[in-house]
């Protein structure tokens, strides 16, 4: 199958690897993954800050540029849930509407898109330690992505999965939230820290970038040696094994 990559801002400027990681899961799969070069930000930020107009022109060229009718794979929830549920509001009736409408179809958040599409849950990973699982918000409350990310963890061979307490509470991140009311956002941030603390777990995993940088640096100020990946790095054949 060819499978479109839409890679979000947060991992294009700041984490890479976590695009290099999927399309080298979904290449060992057998997959052909293709990179739009000219792919920019999918608008989410003006969106959620309350510029619709703004959002509306890069939602309309992100529309153009994948066209084509080919399954499109996000490494985030949040980018999935702007192209499938806000792209259409955006773009309203008529032609661009219906554009939006179709890539909105075909828009799968990446663990979705394994275990949904592809019918996979063993990607023949393997990761030694254990692990816990940070919902984003995104994902599971506007997307319903729960189990998927987990069923995934579960068959990486070597890898234990330990639960934490209110593993679906909020990080605190939220995009501009967390710049626009910091204190709150680090008031929600230690709450899930205090979470991940109890588990005694090598690594925190989660399927959004913006998390994960939320968590990496509260646990590098508390001295915490607990790392944080995405699912992605998880299942790359070529990644961190623990």
């Amino acid at each position: 199958m060819k499978i479109q990559l839409l890679v979000p801002c947060l991992v294009d400027q700041l984490a890479p690897q976590i695009g290099e990681a999927v399309v080298r899961v979904l290449e060992a799969l057998g997959h052909e993954v293709l990179f739009p070069e000219t792919q920019t930000c999918c608008g989410q930020p003006a969106f959620n800050d309350g510029f619709p107009a703004d959002a509306a022109v890069l939602a309309a060229r992100t529309v153009a540029i994948f066209a084509a009718p080919l399954p499109v794979v996000v490494p985030s929830g949040s980018c999935t849930s702007m192209l499938r549920r806000f792209y259409p509001e955006l773009l309203g009736q008529g032609p661009s509407g219906d554009a939006a409408r179709a890539l909105a179809a075909r828009t799968y958040e990446f663990s979705e898109f394994l275990v949904r599409v592809l019918g996979v849950t063993d990607v023949g990973a393997r990761w030694s330690g254990r692990v816990t699982y940070h919902d984003s918000c995104h994902l599971l409350r506007e997307l319903g992505v729960r189990d998927e990310p987990r069923h995934l963890l579960a068959a990486v061979r070597g890898l234990e999965l330990v639960e934490m307490p209110h593993a679906d509470h909020c990080c605190g991140f939220g995009g501009a939230f967390a710049a626009k009311f910091p204190e709150v956002s680090a008031a929600i941030m230690e709450t899930k820290l205090a979470a991940i603390a109890t588990t005694t777990v090598d690594a925190v995993v989660a399927n959004d970038t913006g998390c994960l940088m939320q968590l990496a640096g509260g646990l590098r100020r508390r001295g915490s040696p607990i790392r944080t990946l995405h699912l992605a790095e998880i299942l790359d054949p070529d990644g961190p094994h623990g």
